[in-house]
């Protein structure tokens, strides 16, 4: 991909990223949020001008001495802005930019001027400390003019004035700093929920989440919530202050410059446009090695919490020595990715301190001369170099900041990438599809047939079944024949290749796996999940474990609001029962079990199918147990090749070479 077809790229999804917060992107354009942001420019200075006028109209008022000592011409400049077409451009500019601010008042809806209003105190800030600045640098010509014509009262006048300056900068700087991270924090926030509900609808979270990482479009969808969405929320306002800054800096201080040396001025451009496409250039392969940082870090990481969840089994199995070997792979991915990282910022950083030196000789070698003929003062020296040090550092933004820049593209990429990837999963759940329609009294397959995913195997051919109100089928079959892939397309979680499948609404159909979900909660938000926990009292939460067979449980945690880590401190066995009671608690007409009972002794897996049966639930189970044929009445068997056979459970007989 071209350079500038790269850049258009990445401001495209910056785009993306970026304006929602500010204005609805599904209802206005780029175009519109841009002709915002300098609305916004054209209030702010409108604002600053008049905020100026009106300070120096009542210092001068009520305090002249002021003026005259610590503000000496500044009511000169201020009057003449006025007088001259400069201050009716100005005011014709702000009134226009609040214009657009009203047209555009509906679609600032549900709390978005917030940030607007805290980005323009942001740039009027920036333009009071522009301004500080300016006159810092005559303070500091006239400190060193003073100091060569040994006036000692001229010297001390020029220090309270730049005392002064100090003063009213660093309140100002403070409350800047406050700021840009708090709308920082604000917008982070925001984004944050926005992804995360985005990640948990229509089940991307599950979508985005294979069993192989190889084939995973988008890695880490954890990471990208929280700290991608952390990282670009933060840098996005950093680096879109600093480059406002550096902007209204360039245009503060090159007037400055200009009026010292025009011969300076342009040197000064051509030397920046220069260092800045050299450092473009080098830095091109830093966006990449960033983005795949990113990724080995994320993965590294993950596989550490790996560990940390499944540190009881891996330590019955000895597996220190593997689970070593994969972090230890994991690492070393990282290790040498930074490897190259950190030669490629070493090579930037060479050429970002030969331009930083170099340009410490511009000044003198421009200066000097008309110094030596008496053209200008000692004090210029100074001067010059403050505003040739603010114009270059606004004009170096992108030499001094590639490598921030450069991780802040690769950011960028990863979040747009996960966002764009959870839209088209919302506009592929809201096509209309014909395989999966809604039967509130019986689920049915009519011709179905099962492929799995990202393969080309079938697992069912034309199946047909009908599962009505209280009936009960058992399927069974090899291992690795689609039993529990059949049950994920009944629950709704995969899609038939063909045919047609009708199924009760979810809130009627529940899905019970054989390692039943532990949530990150308390035990009475275990037996309620996923319903509120608040529907059920103590009571009666107590007396569904006891149908369950739990009642130690009640001994062990009489306080069902108490929070432990449920699946480390319950057994497999004590965890599908917990299960069977959040199931009592749902109260669904149809239940999926995915060898639900396994950990269970027969006598236990007896009664618990038998509460099933008396609150008249229909049930579709997984097992390999001979023992469950008693509780159904239908018996589908798969040969794990597309073919299929249905029979009496009374008249089935198990081969045990096929069920296990």
């Amino acid at each position: 991909m071209k350079p500038l077809q790269a850049f258009r790229n990445q401001l495209g999804k910056l785009q993306r990223l970026a304006q929602p917060y500010f204005l609805p992107i599904e209802e206005t354009s780029a175009f519109q949020f841009l002709l915002l942001i300098f609305a916004l420019l054209a209030v702010v200075v409108g604002s600053t001008l008049l905020l100026l006028t009106f300070t120096i109209l009542i210092s001068g008022s009520v305090i002249p001495e002021i003026q005259n000592r610590f503000l000496p011409g500044v009511p000169e400049r201020i009057y003449g802005i006025w007088n001259s077409p400069t201050g009716l451009i100005v005011i014709i500019l702000m009134i226009i930019g609040l214009s657009c601010f009203l047209f555009f008042k509906q679609k600032l809806r549900n709390g978005r001027w917030v940030p607007w209003l805290m980005l323009g105190a942001i740039l009027l800030l920036i333009l009071v400390l522009n301004g500080i600045n300016v006159g810092i640098s005559f303070v500091a010509r006239n400190v060193e003019n003073a100091l060569v014509g040994y006036d000692q009262s001229g010297f001390w006048n020029v220090v309270s004035i730049y005392a002064f300056c100090l003063f009213l900068a660093l309140p100002i700087r403070a409350i800047q700093s406050y700021l840009v991270p708090r709308l920082g924090l604000l917008w982070r926030e925001w984004l944050s929920k926005r992804m995360l509900k985005r990640y948990m609808n229509n089940r991307a979270y599950y979508v985005l989440n294979p069993n192989n990482e190889d084939v995973a479009e988008i890695d880490n969808p954890d990471q990208r919530i929280s700290q991608d969405t952390a990282s670009f929320t933060n840098t996005s306002l950093s680096v879109t202050v600093e480059i406002l800054a550096a902007l209204l800096t360039f245009f503060s201080f090159i007037i400055v410059l200009w009026t010292i040396s025009a011969k300076l001025a342009i040197w000064l451009l051509f030397y920046s446009v220069l260092g800045t496409g050299l450092i473009i250039f080098a830095s091109r392969r830093l966006v990449a090695l960033n983005n795949t940082q990113l990724k080995l870090e994320a993965d590294f990481r993950y596989g550490l919490v790996h560990i940390r969840d499944n540190a009881e089994s891996i330590a019955f199995y000895r597996g220190e020595e593997q689970e070593s070997k994969e972090a230890e792979r994991r690492l070393g991915g990282a290790i040498k990715n930074y490897n190259k990282l950190i030669i490629w910022e070493a090579l930037i950083y060479v050429i970002q301190k030969s331009y930083d030196y170099f340009s410490r000789f511009l000044p003198w070698l421009v200066i000097a001369p008309i110094y030596f003929a008496k053209e200008v003062d000692f004090g210029v020296f100074g001067q010059a170099f403050i505003a040739f040090s603010q114009v270059l550092g606004s004009v170096s933004y992108i030499v001094n900041n590639i490598d921030r820049l450069a991780a802040f593209s690769a950011s960028i990429s990863r979040l747009e990438g996960f966002q764009g990837k959870v839209e088209e999963l919302e506009r592929l759940t809201e096509l209309p599809t014909n395989s999966i329609k809604e039967n509130e009294s019986s689920i049915i397959l009519k011709k179905v047939d099962l492929i799995l995913p990202q393969t080309e195997r079938c697992l069912i051919k034309d199946l047909n079944l009908e599962v009505g109100r209280g009936q009960k089928v058992l399927v069974v079959g090899p291992s690795g024949c689609g039993k529990t892939s059949f049950l994920r397309m009944v629950s709704g979680l995969w899609e038939p290749a063909s045919g047609i499948i009708e199924r009760p609404n979810f809130t009627d159909l529940l899905f019970i796996p054989q390692k039943p979900y532990m949530l990150l909660g308390s035990l009475r938000e275990q037996l309620c999940y996923p319903q509120d926990s608040i529907r059920f009292s103590n009571q009666h939460l107590t007396s569904v474990l006891e149908e369950v067979k739990l009642p130690e449980l009640i001994k062990r945690y009489p306080d069902f609001d108490i929070k432990q880590d449920w699946p480390r401190l319950l057994s497999l066995g004590e965890q599908q029962r917990l299960a069977f009671a959040r199931l009592l608690l749902n109260s669904p007409r149809f239940v999926v079990l995915d060898e639900a009972t396994s950990a269970l002794d027969v006598n236990t897996e007896k009664h618990l199918y038998e509460l099933l049966e008396q609150r008249e639930m229909a049930f579709v189970s997984v097992g390999h147990r001979p023992t469950l044929k008693e509780f159904h009445d239908t018996v589908l068997e798969l040969d794990g090749n597309g073919g299929w056979q249905l029979t009496p459970a009374t008249s089935y007989k198990f081969n045990l070479n096929s069920a296990f």
